[in-house]
C-alpha cells in the first residue's frame, strides 16, 4: 500500500501559478468512475502575507537560514497543508469528513514543474480505499513532479474558527498550523478580508482565500524540520471533479 500511494502521489502538488497555466479539460485517463471532493484547507507557508507563489513561478527570499547569513538570500517556500474533506467520493468510495496533511519546501524555481520535497500524511481514520482515492484525486489538484515525495499516517487534529484556526499532526508533535485573524482585523466587528478571483492551484472553483496569517506553521520531525512565525496563512474551500479537472502530471518524482 505505502508503495501504490508513492506512486500515485508522485503525479502530486503543483504551485498554483503553474496550475493556472494548465488548460481545464475532462479527464480521460483515470478511472471509469465519477469523482468529486469538496474540502477546505488551513494553510500557512514561510512567504510574507500574501504568498508570492500564486501570482510567480519564485517564491520568497528569505536571508540569514541555515548558516548563510551574510551569503545572500536564499529562496523557498516551507509550507503545511491540512485538508478535511467537506463532501467528496471516488466511485463508491465515500470521502465525507476524511483528513490528509501535505507538508513540505516547492524548492526556490518551479518554473520547470519540478519541486522540491513532500511528505504527504493521511489521518489514521482513512480507510485504504479513501486513501488511495484521495491520492488519485491529488494527482490533479497539484498536477507537478517532487525531487523526493513520500507518504505517511498520522492523527490528524483540526478545527475551523471565526478568529482561530489550527490543525495539529500527531497533537502538534509531528507538525503545527495555527492561524488567526487577529493580526488583520483590528475592529472585531469587521468582516475577515477574502481574496476573490484567484487560481487555486488546479482547482475547479473556490470560493476566496480568507486572510489568516499564521502564529506559527512548523514541521518538527524528519531531517529538514522548520518553524514560522507570523507569515503566510489562509483558509479557502475549493471544488474539483473528473468532468473539469486538469490532467494529472505525466511521470513521477525526480526527473
Amino acid at each position: 500500500m505505502r508503495i501504490l500511494l508513492v506512486a500515485a502521489f508522485a503525479l502530486c502538488c503543483a504551485v498554483p501559478a503553474l496550475a493556472g497555466d494548465k488548460k481545464t479539460t475532462t479527464t480521460t485517463s483515470m478511472s471509469k468512475d465519477g469523482w468529486s471532493m469538496n474540502a477546505t484547507v488551513i494553510e500557512a507557508c514561510s512567504c510574507p502575507m500574501f504568498c508570492q507563489c500564486y501570482f510567480n513561478a519564485k517564491p520568497a527570499a528569505h536571508g540569514g537560514h541555515a548558516g548563510h547569513e551574510g551569503h545572500g538570500e536564499e529562496h523557498f517556500c516551507r509550507f503545511n497543508n491540512a485538508y478535511k474533506v467537506n463532501k467528496g467520493a471516488y466511485g463508491a468510495t465515500k470521502l465525507d469528513g476524511a483528513k490528509f496533511w501535505i507538508y513540505g519546501d516547492l524548492g526556490g524555481d518551479f518554473s520547470q514543474g519540478q519541486l522540491d520535497w513532500a511528505v504527504v500524511t493521511f489521518d489514521k481514520a482513512t480507510t485504504p480505499e479513501q486513501r488511495d482515492a484521495i491520492a488519485k484525486i491529488c494527482g490533479h489538484l497539484f498536477p507537478v513532479k517532487w525531487n523526493s515525495l513520500t507518504t505517511s499516517e498520522g492523527d490528524i487534529t483540526w478545527v475551523a474558527g471565526k478568529e482561530e484556526s489550527y490543525a495539529l499532526l500527531d497533537g502538534g508533535k509531528t507538525a503545527e498550523v495555527r492561524l488567526t485573524t487577529a493580526t488583520l482585523n483590528r475592529d472585531n466587528k469587521a468582516a475577515p478580508m477574502v481574496i476573490k478571483n484567484l487560481k487555486y492551484w488546479g482547482a475547479t472553483k473556490n470560493d476566496g482565500f480568507i486572510m489568516m496569517p499564521n502564529t506559527v506553521e512548523a514541521v518538527r520531525v524528519g531531517d529538514k524540520p522548520f518553524e514560522f512565525k507570523g507569515t503566510n496563512g489562509f483558509m479557502i474551500t475549493v471544488d474539483i471533479d473528473s468532468k473539469s479537472a486538469p490532467p494529472a502530471a505525466e511521470g513521477g518524482a525526480g526527473n
